[in-house]
């Protein structure tokens, strides 16, 4: 019991740290990789939501670093400045994955549309469980928090679980359509690619990990209690 404690909050805080580290280490490197189209992440964007006849999205530039992301409900694919201008290799993989879940959205696809639907409940349930193990502390009602404890964590292991498929399949998207659009033409620019994306995958699987192991933290307290 105390070591799964130890590795739910050291062993998946510093998973957490290191799947950061290394996608701004594997962006750094790949950054460097100029895409031999020379075009922008944001002129990339828009050859790949014209191709798919997607009108109604905007293409808009952030202000902080690797914020990317496509925003459903104002129909917005935002970009930070370097991968808005830049016209490397990364700037390239990046931009085709958020149009990635723009093509997701066109056409429907379930995850996307589960993980849209929860958005407001998981809001919610992340800030509960930072909350909770307050509340319980303050009025010593251990057994009522620890079941929303684990009614909070449940909640966001599954909304977790369901952004995998979502990640994982819009950048098998991004680098299919750069293929067929002509647009990824070297093994060095497949490799900053796929590099790219792959690490920033498993932030999203580290968040995963993360929240599934708090969950079997809080129900093995639960089962402690009872036993």
């Amino acid at each position: 019991m105390n070591a799964f404690a130890l590795w739910a909050f050291f062993g998946t805080l510093a998973l957490s740290l290191w799947a950061v580290w290394r996608v701004k280490s594997v962006y750094s490197k790949y950054s460097q990789v100029p895409n031999s189209s020379g075009l922008s992440g944001a002129e990339v964007a828009a050859h790949i939501l014209q191709r798919a006849g997607i009108g109604d999205v905007q293409i808009l530039e952030s202000s902080n670093l690797l914020t990317d992301h496509y925003d459903p409900i104002n129909r917005r694919l935002v970009l930070s400045p370097e991968n808005f201008e830049g016209r490397s290799a990364a700037a390239m993989g990046v931009a085709a994955h958020e149009c990635g879940h723009a093509l997701q959205h066109q056409q429907a696809y379930a995850p996307l549309t589960w993980r849209m639907a929860s958005t407001g409940l998981v809001g919610f349930a992340s800030q509960a469980v930072y909350i909770l193990p307050i509340i319980g502390w303050v009025t010593h009602l251990l057994a009522p928090m620890l079941i929303l404890l684990c009614f909070g964590w449940a909640i966001i292991m599954l909304f977790n679980l369901v952004t995998l498929p979502v990640e994982f399949d819009a950048s098998a998207r991004a680098k299919r359509v750069l293929a067929e659009m002509g647009l990824m033409r070297t093994q060095e620019e497949t490799r900053a690619v796929s590099g790219v994306l792959d690490a920033a995958a498993f932030t999203y699987v580290a968040a995963f990990i993360t929240s599934l192991s708090y969950l079997l933290f809080y129900l093995l307290m639960m089962s402690g209690r009872r036993n």
